[in-house]
């Protein structure tokens, strides 16, 4: 499966297309192949998924078909984000994963199969745990992908379930963008050796701006704001999903393009909508804390505080969306003049921004559409992507983003073409069976 003369960490390294670990990381794969219980401390947006997966990889026993390595992560959308990180390996190893919302048949037949690594919620891994679908028996890594999240989220219980049912875990592997007072007493281990760059002072290039407006013009306020963003990748972030759908809405009925993120939708909009910023197709996102950690949403330009959240860690988290890894990025601080300033801002010392004119929505470059074949009927990018140009006709450069999900796939493509190559491919042969092809809205 190797090739004998290159290191598995250079083959590691050449299938993401980098040259080196990071700091951070090299740290964290050194300390790995010494200690059993390893705690990383490190930011948001710093590579974190990178620093667990190759210890993982670099232990999987390829002769032994049996599930080996467990991730337990927050969130539904850090599930498949680490998915889509693992398979990009090409590793030759078997991912399965599992979360709310998903099809429980299609994972239980997923798990039958004994994949090496099993990512997955608390909640849903507690189900296959208990239902006896999940077969922990040889699991040797454990990791805990941004675990502060899930003790906030309140997965307890389901945490101490998976733990009881995990009789051969020999390395414990937890991670957190935030600092722990104190570890709860039901992990499985007690002294975590400890990887901590949270107190790396690397300059942050985040300029903080604020917007001062009345209460009943706040909403109005942020829309001029964000229609000087256009072309920009930007996030709005609200406390609660009443204030994003008031948003949305606002902004749907003045023909502003953007995508909403919350945990009131449905996984597969969650899912979509996620795409649609990825791949550009918009390039505002207006969301609650859901967006502001874990997820791989790269080269954010602004983040925008529609309401300020209540302790500093998620004003921090939010920020970390911009400004990461020695880029740039701006943020904005829109608040009602009768609204209390936080402790944790000093109101002297952020820069007041007005903004006055309106600038008018530009229609989007790109559309997303959705074909009708995925990952479990054996299709690949270069599938899709021949698909489009030999069968429908685009050029190479007409091609955006291509996602795959199970049984669907989403592409985005040069807009003015997309609704006829809809119409055009929709029933069209890909690979061995024909596919149902729409604009995805």
């Amino acid at each position: 499966m190797e090739e004998q003369n290159t290191s598995l960490e250079e083959q590691f390294l050449s299938r993401l297309d980098f040259s080196s670990f990071n700091e951070m990381q090299r740290a964290f794969i050194d300390a790995a192949e010494k200690q059993n219980d390893l705690m990383l401390l490190s930011p948001t947006g710093s590579g974190k998924t990178l620093a667990f997966l190759f210890p993982i990889f670099k232990n999987l026993d390829p002769t032994s078909r049996s599930t080996q390595a467990l991730i337990v992560v927050p969130s539904r959308e850090l599930a498949i984000q680490i998915e889509t990180v693992f398979k990009s390996l090409k590793t030759g190893y078997r991912v399965s994963t599992c979360y709310g919302g998903h099809s429980m048949k299609i994972e239980k037949n997923s798990l039958a199969e004994m994949p090496e690594v099993v990512i997955g919620t608390p909640g849903r891994l507690s189900d296959h745990v208990n239902q006896g679908s999940l077969d922990t028996s040889s699991i040797g890594f454990l990791v805990l992908d941004e675990f502060d999240k899930s003790l906030q989220l309140g997965f307890h219980d389901q945490l101490r379930d998976i733990f009881r049912k995990l009789p051969a875990v020999k390395k414990h592997l937890l991670t957190s963008a935030t600092s722990l007072d104190r570890l709860p007493e039901f992990l499985p281990f007690k002294k975590p050796y400890l990887v901590d760059f949270l107190e790396e002072k690397e300059e942050i290039n985040l300029e903080l701006r604020l917007l001062p407006t009345s209460s009943k013009e706040k909403v109005f306020s942020l829309m001029h704001l964000i229609s000087h963003f256009q072309g920009e990748a930007s996030i709005v972030f609200c406390n609660h999903r009443e204030a994003v759908d008031r948003i949305s809405l606002l902004l749907g009925d003045h023909g502003y393009a953007h995508a909403v993120l919350h945990g009131g939708m449905e996984q597969l909009e969650r899912e979509k909508n996620l795409i649609r910023f990825r791949s550009g197709v918009v390039t505002l996102l207006i969301a609650t804390d859901l967006a502001s950690r874990g997820l791989d949403i790269p080269e954010i330009r602004h983040v925008v505080h529609y309401q300020i959240p209540n302790k500093e860690d998620a004003f921090t988290h939010r920020n970390g969306r911009t400004a990461r890894m020695h880029a740039s990025g701006k943020g904005y601080v829109v608040m009602a003049h009768d609204e209390p300033f936080p402790d944790f801002l000093d109101e002297k010392s952020i820069e007041e921004v007005q903004v006055e004119d309106l600038i008018l929505p530009q229609a989007s470059e790109m559309d997303l559409i959705y074909i009708s074949a995925g990952k479990k009927d054996k299709v690949s990018k270069g599938d899709i992507a021949g698909f489009l140009i030999k069968t429908g006709g685009l050029d190479a450069s007409d091609i955006g983003l291509i996602t795959l999900m199970d049984f669907s796939s989403y592409v985005a493509v040069t807009f003015k073409k997309a609704a006829n190559l809809a119409k055009n491919l929709n029933g069209q042969r890909l690979k061995k069976g024909k596919v149902k092809v729409a604009l995805a809205n």
